[in-house]
């Protein structure tokens, strides 16, 4: 079973990450008249980027992109920090300043990201070189209190209104619960975001950590994906 999930990490997330984007296509006339539909388009943007950032599978002498060997763009660092250490944060703060209603909290959430997407900027271009080579945990930890900070207002919402008599029905509790599930795992590891299978001579102790790290990556994502796609098949619109 082991070598399976070695051998299939990333059909695995793929699939999963595939999955929730179909799931959303085929259920998109039933959330077509609500905020979901963000959702829905931002789960397809996902699976496009991370099909994308596989390049890095061809870029070894001898195959298709062999001429990024050596060039800035030979990893797919920079790409992953824009379209999900940092896209994907921007994203669910749109998505739940659309859906909270406590204006207080929407004021607070609005200049939060607005901060944080500054700070992110200013600190690429101070550290550009090292944005091609490696992720930035900063960011990552940043990135996480906001979806902390998006998750925690829509539960308190929910908590003072009657929509938790409906609350096993509302896409929007399992996309809360979802990702704050997926960054409270995640984030206590974002500082070995560079540690992975691009490092070279790693001796025994550092290889079962980096496959450790793989595994819950991994379980964190189909259990992240899995949710979306339950939800989207399983939840009623909601027009927020």
């Amino acid at each position: 079973m082991e070598d399976f999930f070695q051998k299939n990490y990333l059909f695995l997330t793929h699939t999963v990450e595939a999955m929730a984007a179909l799931s959303g296509l085929v259920c998109f006339n039933k959330y077509k008249h609500t905020v979901a539909r963000y959702f829905i388009f931002f789960l397809v943007f996902l699976t496009v980027c991370d099909f994308i950032s596989g390049y890095t599978w061809l870029v070894d002498p001898g195959k298709l992109f062999d001429f990024l060997i050596g060039t800035l763009v030979e990893k797919n660092y920079w790409l992953s920090t824009l379209y999900w250490k940092i896209g994907a944060i921007i994203f669910f703060a749109f998505y739940f300043y659309q859906i909270i209603k406590n204006k207080r909290f929407k004021v607070t959430l609005k200049y939060s990201t607005i901060s944080f997407f500054t700070f992110s900027l200013l600190y690429i271009i101070f550290h550009w070189q090292a944005f091609f080579v490696s992720f930035f945990p900063i960011i990552s930890v940043l990135g996480a209190i906001i979806i902390f900070m998006c998750t925690s207002f829509y539960f308190f919402e929910i908590l003072q209104s009657d929509k938790i008599l409906n609350i096993n029905k509302s896409l929007n509790f399992y996309i809360s619960f979802a990702i704050f599930i997926w960054w409270l795992i995640i984030t206590p590891i974002v500082f070995y975001d560079n540690y992975t299978f691009y490092e070279v001579g790693v001796d025994k102790e550092d290889l079962n950590y980096i496959i450790l790290r793989r595994y819950i990556y991994l379980f964190s994502n189909i259990f992240m994906y899995s949710t979306f796609t339950f939800a989207l098949i399983w939840c009623k619109p909601q027009n927020d």
